[in-house]
């Protein structure tokens, strides 16, 4: 039997753009159930953060998921289980109050809401289901782990492990993984990077969200449960693309600009030799219908004396806040600061766009 596996699909994110919202669209009907009915697959396990948004849920965000994915999927004939992630709760500390099941759980006939640990057996493979680890869950999470093993799945926060590109979780927030060492096999959501040590493996986010997925190839996944291994299957879809400027190697005369249409572009210049060049390249990008245009010249004036000030270095917000916080003279905890900063900015972007 083969699962698909889904995680952090964000239904409503940032702001419950147009933008994103169309490009979630094009990820299910163009990618994951076209996959899906070629392979005769008819279920699917989601690890957390289906919904975007803790607190309230925008009803145009919800009418699309519907249309795009719900529909189709009880057109298909498939059925989903699903655990809640933090992005699905709305306290911090209880998984109580939670979006999926006011918003599901009611409704659908073909989705099972997992709301405590549980072992599912699918096609005689027993699969360890952990839903988001809270302080009010966290005594009866932990004797669950303990007392299973082979193959688990949950939404995790664990210490070390990337949380996008280049970006740790630090050491002493989140958990350890001594509590799922003991397992043959570890999916988790929630971090959007995909990665691996050991036997824990997180699957990363399906789309691109922010600047920080750009160049960051995304997947779904299939489970087979004969094997007990998983397959990555690309996400050829982008909407974040970087052009890193440089007119001493490459003649952007006749630069083909085409595939920029419909994204979010950012020109990070390398070295302008021939300024107007430059300025006629820009001016083409800038007649197509893009849906943001960047150009990253210069960071000085932002850096300190000890910051990193080569381009290549920091090409992107997270990269230079992260360069800024190494290169000042503070004893104060840089990791706390940088994750802190990391989420502030996350919460910026998600007022960004409309």
């Amino acid at each position: 039997m083969k699962i698909a596996l889904l995680n952090d699909t964000h239904c409503g994110v940032r702001n419950s753009s147009e933008i994103f919202i169309d490009f979630q669209e094009r990820f299910y009907e163009q990618v994951f159930f076209p996959f899906c009915k070629d392979n005769d697959i008819k279920h699917i396990i989601h690890l957390g953060d289906y919904y975007d948004h803790r607190k309230f849920v925008n009803f145009k965000a919800l009418n699309a998921n519907r249309r795009h994915f719900l529909e189709p999927m009880k057109q298909n004939g498939m059925t989903m289980d699903i655990i809640p992630g933090n992005h699905d709760v709305f306290h911090k500390n209880t998984n109580d109050l939670c979006s999926l099941k006011e918003l599901l759980g009611y409704y659908t006939s073909n989705i099972n809401i997992i709301m405590k640990p549980s072992t599912l057996n699918y096609d005689g493979c027993d699969v360890h289901l952990v839903p988001w680890i809270n302080s009010e869950n966290w005594d009866s999470s932990m004797n669950f782990l303990s007392s299973n093993k082979g193959i688990m799945m949950g939404h995790l926060e664990l210490q070390g492990f990337e949380m996008m590109r280049g970006i740790k979780q630090p050491m002493g927030h989140g958990m350890g993984v001594e509590p799922f060492a003991h397992f043959d096999l570890c999916l988790s959501g929630h971090y959007h990077a995909s990665s691996q040590q050991g036997n824990i493996r997180y699957l990363g986010c399906q789309m691109e969200f922010t600047w920080a997925d750009a160049n960051d190839q995304k997947y779904f996944h299939v489970f087979d449960t004969d094997t007990k291994t998983i397959e990555a299957i690309p996400n050829p879809l982008t909407l974040f693309e970087k052009i890193y400027y440089d007119d001493t190697d490459t003649d952007y005369t006749n630069y083909d600009i085409n595939t920029l249409t419909g994204k979010f572009v950012k020109v990070i210049v390398g070295n302008k030799s021939n300024p107007f060049m430059f300025d006629k390249f820009i001016e083409r990008i800038s007649e197509l219908n893009t849906h943001d245009l960047k150009i990253a010249e210069n960071f000085s004036e932002f850096l300190g004396e000890n910051v990193l000030t080569n381009i290549e270095d920091v090409e992107n917000t997270t990269d230079l806040m992260a360069s800024y916080i190494d290169g000042v003279n503070t004893d104060l905890d840089k990791d706390k600061l940088k994750t802190l900063m990391n989420s502030l900015y996350n919460d910026a972007i998600d007022m960004e766009i409309q």
